[in-house]
C-alpha cells in the first residue's frame, strides 16, 4: 500500500498477515533516498523453516521505485516476528540501527537464553541511536524519540509531520502495546504515550501491528484521532488507572506464537545463530520460564 501524508514523505507499508505486524519504505521523493523499518524475515515454527517472502518482496518494491536505502532500521527487538535486517543489509549495503538502551534486551535474554559468550554491546547493529538523535534521509531529517514501555529499548522514528511509533500505540479500536515482556514497564509506557500524545494534533502515527478487529488491517491514524477515540487511553484515564488496566490485560494475553524463536534472532540484529561444523544451525527454547495465562 502506497500512502502520503501531506508532508512530502512517501510511505509505503506491506503487511504480514501471518505475524499482523506492518513494515515500512519510507521515502524522501526529491531524492528518492529511503528508510525501511521494522522489516519482518518469515518463519514456519513447524517445520523450523526461514523464508524471505516479505523481505523479497520490500525489495522489489525498493528496486521497482528505483529507490536507494540509506537505512535499515528497527523499533525495537520484535517478540512476534525474526527481522530481516541483516538480510537486507547483505543485498543492499545499507546501515542498520535501533534504540541504544537494546543493550538492556539482549543481557535480559542473554541470560534466559544461557548465551554465555553472547556480547551484549549493540555491535550487532551500525548505529545506536539515544533519545533525540537525528540522521538525514535524503533532503528530510529523521528524529529519534526513545519510547520505552512495550520494551526497555524501543524508539520512535519523527519524519516531518508523521512518526513511526512500533508497538507502543495501536490503532484506535485496539488500544496500546501490552507491557509485560521481560523489560517491560507500563508506567514507563504510559510516559511514552503522553510524550506522544503531546505531539501536534494533525501528526500521522504509523503502528507496528493490526489484528483487524472486524475490519480490513490499517496501520495510520493522527495523534488527534488517538487522543479522542484510543479505547485504552480516551477520557481522563491518569496513570493508575491505566497501569492498572495494562497489568489487568496483559495478565489474560498468551505469549507472542514466535517469542522465543525471534527474540534470540532479533538481539543478533536478525543474524541467525552460528552454524555447527556441519552448517547446521539451532534455535534455542528456554522450557519452564513463562507461565501461560489461566484459562
Amino acid at each position: 500500500m502506497q500512502l502520503h501524508p501531506d508532508d512530502g514523505l512517501h510511505v509505503h507499508s506491506l503487511y504480514d498477515e501471518a505475524t499482523g505486524s506492518f513494515q515500512y519504505v519510507v521515502a524522501d521523493p526529491a531524492t528518492r533516498h529511503a528508510a525501511v523499518i521494522d522489516p519482518v524475515l518469515d518463519f514456519d515454527a513447524p517445520s523450523g523453516r526461514i523464508s524471505t517472502r516479505n523481505a523479497d518482496t520490500l525489495l522489489a518494491h525498493i528496486e521497482r521505485e528505483r529507490l536507494e536505502v540509506a537505512w535499515i532500521l528497527d523499533t525495537h527487538p520484535h517478540a512476534d516476528h525474526l527481522s530481516a535486517a541483516a538480510y537486507l543489509k547483505d543485498r543492499l549495503g545499507a546501515p542498520t540501527g535501533i534504540g541504544a538502551r537494546v543493550t538492556e534486551v539482549q543481557s535480559i535474554w542473554k541470560a534466559l537464553y544461557g548465551l554465555d559468550d553472547f556480547e551484549c554491546d549493540g555491535r550487532q547493529w551500525d548505529r545506536l541511536f539515544e533519545d533525540g538523535d537525528t540522521f538525514d534521509l535524503g533532503a528530510l531529517q529523521v528524529r529519534v524519540l526513545f519510547s520505552p514501555g512495550h520494551t526497555a529499548a524501543s524508539v520512535s522514528y519523527l519524519v516531518g509531520r508523521s512518526a513511526f511509533v512500533h508497538d507502543t500505540l495501536m490503532m484506535p479500536d485496539s488500544g496500546t502495546a501490552r507491557a509485560d515482556f521481560p523489560g517491560a514497564d507500563p508506567h514507563r509506557l504510559y510516559a511514552t504515550l503522553q510524550r506522544i500524545l503531546a505531539l501536534p494534533g494533525e501528526t500521522t502515527l504509523f503502528v507496528g501491528h493490526d489484528y483487524a478487529p472486524g475490519r480490513p488491517p490499517a496501520c495510520m491514524s493522527t495523534v488527534a484521532e488517538q487522543r479522542s477515540h484510543n479505547v485504552h487511553l480516551r477520557g481522563a484515564v491518569d496513570e493508575a488507572a491505566f497501569v492498572t488496566m495494562r497489568r489487568q490485560r496483559d495478565a489474560t494475553l498468551p505469549l507472542p506464537a514466535l517469542m522465543l524463536h525471534a527474540m534470540q534472532v532479533n538481539i543478533r540484529g536478525g543474524r541467525l545463530p552460528d552454524p555447527d561444523a556441519a552448517g547446521r544451525r539451532y534455535l534455542r527454547i528456554p522450557l519452564d520460564r513463562f507461565i501461560p495465562p489461566a484459562t
